[in-house]
Formats: structure tokens, C-alpha cells, sequence
């Protein structure tokens, strides 16, 4: 026995190998969540539902509708999928209003403009990876800060305000249903 292998670790033991599943098989099984019960749907529907026409009411009466699409991405992984961490206050919250802020930059240096939409949003992705406040809608928040050029502290304003009444919306509605725990933490 060589020295290498005398000092090398024992192969752990573990679970036997199992056999290749063939294509067939990996085609025909699905690893999509469970369906949600009919009356969990419901809640879902109903809470995601009422939140976002009261944004809607209150956008309208203010002028600003166009927050509406990044929000509404932000309710369905709140009120759907309220365990990922892009659902969590933090990155809900955290990531428009950085988005945001990155949008309303990238409109002051280079004007408004498709090719300047998208890269903000691409930079405002990056934003929220590195402050641990990734929340993909919120890349929309900076498209829109971009193309509007909007008054930057009523617009941050108006979306900070947005963005927390959905997640209080979302806290409330965990606590009616119960059997979902949102959220799995504050910051």
C-alpha cells in the first residue's frame, strides 16, 4: 500500500447507484410543485386579487398605473410562492426601491431610450444580487423609471409605499389562512 493511498479518506458509504432513467421516463415525470388545494387557490386568487386593485385604485388616482405589471409580478410570488427569498420583505421592498433608484440614474446619464431600459435593468439586477435583495420584478420598476423619467422622490415615494402595502397585504393574508408562513423573515 502506497503512502498516498494509506492517507486518502475511506469512500463514504452511502445510498446504492441507482439505474439511468431512460428519456421516456424523465419526459413523462414531472418535478412541478404539488396542485394547491382548491381552496388554497382560492385564498391565493382572492388575497393577490384584492391587494392589486387597491394598487390599482390608488395608481390611478395619483397618475401612476405603470407600476402596476412589476407589482403584480411582486404579489404572485408573494401570495404564491411566499418561502423563496424573492418573496421575502427584504428583496420585495429592497430590490424596487434599488431598481428604482438604478433606473432614475441610468435615465439622468443617458436619456430614455429602449437600449437605456434595458440596461438598467440588466444593472439593476446586478444591484440586488450583490445587496442580497435579488426580486426579478422589480428589474420592470427600473425599465419604467427609464422610459417615464418620473420625479424621483415621488416616484420612490409612491413605489416604497406600493411595495410595502404588498408585503403587509401578504403578512395578512398568511395569517387568515394560517397554514402558510410568510414571511420567512423580515431583513
Amino acid at each position: 500500500m502506497s503512502i498516498d493511498q494509506q492517507h486518502a479518506p475511506a469512500a463514504a458509504p452511502g445510498p446504492a447507484p441507482t439505474r439511468p432513467v431512460s428519456r421516456l421516463q424523465a419526459l413523462t415525470t414531472s418535478r412541478a410543485p404539488a396542485r394547491p388545494t382548491p381552496a388554497a387557490a382560492a385564498h391565493t386568487l382572492a388575497s393577490a386579487t384584492s391587494v392589486l386593485l387597491l394598487l390599482v385604485a390608488i395608481g390611478t388616482a395619483i397618475h401612476e398605473p405603470l407600476l402596476i405589471p412589476p407589482l403584480a409580478a411582486s404579489a404572485a410570488l408573494i401570495h404564491s410562492v411566499p418561502a423563496l427569498p424573492l418573496a421575502q420583505p427584504r428583496s420585495v421592498i429592497g430590490g424596487h426601491l434599488l431598481c428604482a433608484a438604478v433606473g432614475l440614474a441610468v435615465h439622468a446619464a443617458f436619456g430614455n431610450s429602449l437600449w437605456t431600459a434595458a440596461a438598467a435593468a440588466g444593472l439593476a439586477l446586478g444591484t440586488t444580487m450583490l445587496a442580497r435583495t435579488p426580486h426579478s420584478p422589480a428589474c420592470a420598476t427600473a425599465v419604467i423609471a427609464v422610459l417615464q423619467g418620473p420625479a424621483p422622490a415621488r416616484f420612490l415615494g409612491t413605489l416604497g409605499a406600493a411595495a410595502v402595502l404588498l408585503v403587509g397585504a401578504g403578512v395578512l393574508a398568511a395569517r387568515l389562512r394560517r397554514s402558510v408562513a410568510y414571511p420567512a423573515y423580515w431583513w
